[in-house]
């Protein structure tokens, strides 16, 4: 259940309250398993979340989830705010008559970033299924020379004809399981970091959730009509926000993801939020990064801004489509990427008030 945070007297949030619930909210998101193509356990926990706080919702064709915000002014064009459900993993292409499985990525996922560990495979009637992920013997003379995807299996203990039934066939999904995600809190407690296979984008959720909420509590209407979406499909081609996009042709698309760390990339990893100026799809609005800069300071902290050049996210997507003229991104800056994923703490209360103040300024 979404937790009531404290208002101190300038009306401000204390950051340990937006803390204990990201902690809280990410513990229990990461127990979903939401593959791409398979986002609707984690799409149901959003609206339960919505419904909680009483937001009116709609859920399309395509399966993103939309909150419809009206704007102080109502005659400036549409804004979108969106963070994605679905979260990297394996796609099945082949099943051995002994029940293993041939596997590929499902989004940017490298074989060694998922490493022999246990894996969660959901099938047709919903049932999911353990394996385990199989690099083979590394007493061999190909061992060290890397492993490419055609080369990694999952043993399932299943025979084929099982697995059929199950609902396992080519096409179905798999992530790992929830045992060991996190989250995990590093460091000095004073000022931890925290860990987790992954933030992308469960934090980005997260922090919209909480955008809401605090939306509501302080009666705050956004300065344009503005949809805070949450949507499928980022993980391999963006589909669920071009769909969105399409559809309702925003002026302005915000994604709200993360910023993963990179030599000569701009940024640090610390409790500062992140903008990208440029990725390998796109530049981005540089009019909007100097609203997003100006919204970091109101709330007392600073925006990065990164250039990555092997990189690029919903909003770049959105602009590359020829949906929305004008696209940015804010969330956290982290260490590593499409894997077991390291950051400040405190970088997430300040993305959500560097969001809050976003919606208060007039642009």
């Amino acid at each position: 259940m979404v937790l009531d945070l404290p208002v101190m007297a300038n009306n401000t949030h204390d950051n340990n309250a937006l803390k204990e619930q990201f902690i809280l909210l990410l513990t229990e998101f990461l127990q979903i398993p939401s593959p791409s193509g398979r986002e609707e356990k984690m799409a149901a926990a959003v609206r339960r979340h919505l419904d909680e706080m009483g937001y009116a919702h709609e859920t399309d064709a395509a399966g993103n989830i939309m909150v419809r915000l009206d704007g102080r002014n109502p005659q400036v064009p549409l804004c979108v705010i969106a963070a994605h459900m679905d979260e990297i993993g394996v796609v099945v292409t082949q099943i051995d008559e002994d029940g293993t499985l041939h596997v590929d990525r499902s989004g940017a996922l490298a074989p060694y970033k998922m490493g022999e560990r246990p894996l969660y495979f959901v099938g047709d009637n919903d049932e999911t299924i353990t394996g385990i992920i199989s690099f083979g013997s590394g007493h061999t003379s190909t061992f060290d020379q890397g492993i490419a995807w055609e080369n990694v299996r999952v043993i399932t203990g299943f025979s084929k004809a099982q697995l059929i039934e199950k609902g396992i066939r080519p096409g179905s999904t798999g992530v790992p399981i929830t045992e060991g995600r996190g989250p995990l809190l590093l460091g000095d407690p004073d000022d931890p970091m925290v860990a987790a296979w992954t933030f992308d984008d469960r934090a980005g959720v997260i922090m919209q959730l909480q955008l809401l909420q605090l939306l509501k509590e302080q009666n705050i209407q956004p300065p344009r009509p503005t949809i805070v979406a949450f949507t499928i499909h980022e993980e391999g081609g963006c589909h669920g926000a071009k769909i969105l996009a399409h559809r309702e042709r925003p002026e302005i698309f915000l994604a709200v993801d993360g910023c993963p760390w990179q030599p000569n990339s701009g940024i640090e990893v610390s409790d500062q939020p992140a903008t990208w100026s440029k990725d390998r799809a796109a530049h981005y609005d540089q009019r909007l990064i100097k609203v997003l800069l100006q919204a970091a300071q109101n709330a007392g902290t600073e925006c990065q801004t990164a250039v990555l050049t092997n990189a690029r996210s919903d909003a770049s997507a959105v602009y590359d489509s020829g949906a929305s003229p004008r696209v940015g991104i804010l969330g956290h800056s982290r260490h590593n990427s499409h894997g077991f994923e390291v950051t400040k703490l405190n970088v997430f209360p300040n993305v959500v008030m560097t969001l809050l103040e976003l919606c208060k300024l007039d642009w």
